[in-house]
């Protein structure tokens, strides 16, 4: 008898590329708050943001908080820009 390879499903895939693995429940935080801010950056940085969402930036660095008022949707020019804050954050969302 052979061995059976475990088929994966994409999302199982996808969380086996990240490093340390991306989460189901990153993923659909990161879905909920691109959502939640129309899809468009919040950062908006000028000469930088491209307008168009596809990140989830954590204000106040991730692994600080993971909760969703202190993330914000940003485009990938502006959350490259960014990096990881080390101090006041450039922006933080105070309402929706």
């Amino acid at each position: 008898m052979g061995s059976r390879t475990p088929q994966l499903n994409q999302e199982d895939a996808i969380s086996k590329s990240w490093e340390g693995g991306s989460t189901r429940a990153s993923r659909t935080q990161r879905a909920r708050i691109l959502l939640r801010d129309g899809n468009t950056c919040q950062l908006k940085i000028p000469n930088v943001c491209t307008q168009a969402a596809e990140h989830a930036h954590h204000v106040l660095g991730k692994g600080i908080s993971e909760l969703d008022i202190d993330i914000v949707a940003a485009c990938a020019a502006c959350n490259l820009h960014v990096g990881q804050p080390n101090g006041d954050p450039p922006h933080r969302v105070t309402q929706w």
